[in-house]
């Protein structure tokens, strides 16, 4: 079967303090992911602050490059990723993601999770992800199977040392949306 769709990873650091911290321990250049449907990244989903302003309420998010929580720290690093996927894994995705996005409120953030991945101890909680595990079920349960581990175990790194992921850009976040807008004005 062709492969029709593209999706997008998109790895950020941010310089909150939780990305600070997780920066520290791993020496990674990004700690968080998100999964966008469309390269102008505005079907953006992870899980991560549901108020820009306030760390400590978390879950799942549709994020949003320009404003949110993004504005709060314009210095952000990314690296986009592409891949493609069939039309049924493409599909599925989709359903995956209305499954969030119609229950969002009851899904929360798993910082013990986070624990779990620096022991190397999968570390799983009912509606509860960290943002790179989200991104591995949600493809685990759409056929797309990118990595030999548990969803709980799947870190940043693992996304940016994948190599079915294809690197389209890398810098500034805040560069990157004007680029979008600069292309999406003249088409």
């Amino acid at each position: 079967m062709a492969n029709n769709h593209v999706v997008y990873i998109l790895l950020t650091h941010s310089g909150s303090l939780l990305s600070k911290c997780i920066n520290i321990y791993t020496k990674e250049p990004y700690t968080h992911v998100s999964i966008a449907l469309d390269i102008s990244l505005n079907e953006l989903y992870s899980f991560g602050r549901i108020n820009p302003y306030n760390p400590i309420f978390a879950g799942f998010v549709k994020e949003d490059i320009i404003n949110g929580t993004y504005s709060r720290f314009p210095e952000t690093r990314c690296a986009l990723y592409s891949f493609n996927i069939n039309n049924i894994q493409y599909n599925r995705l989709k359903n995956e993601l209305y499954k969030f996005k119609t229950n969002g409120d009851k899904y929360g953030y798993n910082l013990l999770g986070l624990f779990g991945v620096i022991l190397n101890v999968p570390i799983e909680r009912k509606y509860n992800y960290f943002c790179s595990q989200f991104v591995a079920i949600l493809l685990n349960n759409s056929g797309i199977h990118l990595f030999n581990k548990s969803p709980s175990l799947v870190s940043p790194r693992d996304f940016r040392k994948c190599k079915e992921l294809k690197l389209i850009y890398e810098g500034r976040l805040k560069r990157y949306s004007y680029k979008m807008e600069s292309y999406s004005e003249v088409y």
